[in-house]
C-alpha cells in the first residue's frame, strides 16, 4: 500500500503538463458541458494532448485537483489505497473541488473510484490510452454516468493556428506530411513518432495483453498504416505477412484499434450480416505517424489526403462508411447527410470514375446526401441526373466545415 505521506505530497503539488508553444486551444473544448453529474473520459492515442485538453479545461474550476496515474510514485496504486486517497482528497480541498485523473487504466478497478467521486459530489474528468479498456470498466460500473470523447491529433484548423500558417493547398500538403501531434510538431524530428509506435505496440498492447513477442503485431501495424485505404480481409492479412493464424491477426488488429493506432472504416450496406463480413478499410491516427513509420516514403498524395479527410469525419462523431462494387464502382466516404470522395487531382482521366462513385452513392438508402469531390486545390461544379457536385479544395473544406 502507498503512505498517506505520498499521497498528500503528490495531491499538494498538482502539476498537469505545460502546454506546447504556441498554445492551441483545443477544439474538442466547445463540446464538453461545464457542470455535469456525469464523468467526463477523454480517451485516444498517446501523445494526442489528453492532458493538455485537461490542463486546459482545468482553468475552467477553482481549485480543482490533478493526478497523474503513470507518477511513478504511485506505482502498486491499488483498490486498498483508494479510502487513503479519498481521505487525503477531503483532507485538501472543498467538498465539490473538481477532480481531474490523467491515464487511469494504469489501476485496476479505477471506475469504482471515480464512482465513489461522482456519489459524492465531485466533478470528475479521466483520460486514457486504451479504447476496449475504458469501454468495457464504462459499461460494467458507470453506465449512464459518463461522457466521451475520442481526442485526436490536431485537426488542421489547430495544425494551422500552432503553426501560424495560412489556409492553403501549400498549408494542407505539409500537414499531410507532419500530422499534428503537438510533441512532433514542436521538436521536427521523426524519432519522436517512431519511438511512439514502439512505445504503443509495447505498453497499450504487449503489456496489456501479455504478449511476449511482439513481430507480427509491429509487422501488421507498419503495413495497415502504409496500406492506409485499402480494403483488407483478415485471411488476406494472414497470409500477406505470415501470421499463423486468422484468429490471431483478427486480436492482433483490434488491439491496434483499441490502441487507436489504426480506426476502422466498414463498408456500406443495409445488410447487418454483410457488413460484418465484407472487408474493412484502416486509416491511420495521424498522417505524419503514417509518413514517418512507412517503409517507403512514396508521395502518395491521394491516399494521405484521403487519410486526412476520414480524420476530419471521425472528429465529428459522424458514422461513416465506404460504398462500392469490385471492380464496378466506389465512393471513399458515405455518412448519413454526405457522400464525399478524394482525389488529389481531378483530370480527364479519373473524372468519369470519380463522378460516378459519387453518383451511385447519392443512390443508396436513406436521406438524399449531398456530393463532394475533394482535391487538393480544385473548384468546380457538375450536375448529373439532377445530383449537384461540389469540387472543392480540401483545406477549404477542412477549415470551414463545422467540425471538433
Amino acid at each position: 500500500m502507498l503512505s498517506r505521506d505520498t499521497l498528500i505530497e503528490i495531491l499538494r503539488d498538482p502539476r498537469p503538463p505545460a502546454p506546447p508553444q504556441p498554445e492551441v486551444p483545443r477544439e474538442l473544448l466547445k463540446k464538453i458541458p461545464r457542470r455535469s453529474g456525469q464523468a467526463l473520459v477523454f480517451s485516444g492515442v498517446r501523445r494526442s494532448g489528453k492532458s493538455i485538453l485537461q490542463a486546459q479545461l482545468m482553468r475552467q474550476y477553482k481549485a480543482p485537483f490533478y493526478c497523474n496515474l503513470e507518477d511513478t510514485r504511485l506505482y502498486g496504486f491499488s483498490t486498498r489505497d483508494f479510502p487513503t486517497f479519498l481521505s487525503v482528497l477531503d483532507e485538501l480541498s472543498r467538498p465539490a473541488a473538481p477532480v481531474f485523473l490523467d491515464e487511469v487504466q494504469e489501476v485496476p478497478d479505477w471506475q469504482r473510484l471515480v464512482r465513489t467521486l461522482i456519489d459524492r459530489g465531485r466533478t470528475v474528468s479521466v483520460t486514457g490510452s486504451n479504447a476496449s479498456l475504458l469501454g468495457r470498466e464504462l459499461g460494467s460500473k458507470l453506465t449512464g454516468r459518463h461522457l466521451s470523447f475520442e481526442v485526436f491529433p490536431f485537426s488542421f484548423r489547430e495544425y494551422l493556428a500552432y503553426t501560424g500558417r495560412r489556409p492553403g493547398a501549400a498549408a494542407l500538403s505539409s500537414y499531410l506530411d507532419e500530422g499534428g501531434f503537438p510533441g512532433f510538431l514542436r521538436e521536427r524530428n521523426p524519432l519522436i513518432l517512431e519511438e511512439l509506435l514502439r512505445d504503443v505496440i509495447q505498453r497499450d498492447i504487449a503489456v496489456r495483453h501479455g504478449l511476449r513477442e511482439t513481430r507480427h503485431v509491429m509487422n501488421l501495424a507498419l503495413f495497415l498504416l502504409a496500406n492506409t485505404g485499402l480494403p483488407f480481409s483478415f485471411q488476406g492479412l494472414t497470409k500477406a505477412l505470415a501470421v499463423p493464424a486468422v484468429a490471431q491477426t483478427s486480436r492482433y488488429v483490434a488491439s491496434l484499434e483499441d490502441a487507436y493506432l489504426l480506426l476502422e472504416l466498414p463498408r456500406f450496406s443495409p445488410s447487418f450480416k454483410k457488413r460484418v463480413v465484407a472487408p474493412k478499410k484502416y486509416y491511420a491516427v495521424d498522417n505524419g505517424l503514417r509518413y514517418a513509420t512507412s517503409p517507403q516514403k512514396n508521395p502518395d498524395v491521394g491516399r494521405r489526403l484521403e487519410n486526412a479527410v476520414f480524420l476530419a469525419l471521425r472528429r465529428e462523431g459522424a458514422l461513416v462508411s465506404y460504398a462500392g462494387e469490385k471492380d464496378s464502382w466506389e465512393c471513399d466516404f458515405v455518412s448519413e447527410r454526405d457522400a464525399i470522395q478524394v482525389c488529389a487531382e481531378l483530370t480527364p482521366f479519373n473524372r468519369d470514375r470519380e463522378l460516378s462513385g459519387l453518383v451511385r452513392a447519392s443512390k443508396l438508402p436513406g436521406a438524399r446526401r449531398r456530393a463532394f469531390l475533394l482535391t487538393m486545390d480544385q473548384r468546380d461544379t457538375f450536375d448529373i441526373d439532377g445530383l449537384k457536385i461540389e469540387v472543392t479544395p480540401a483545406w477549404d473544406w477542412m477549415v470551414t466545415r463545422d467540425q471538433a
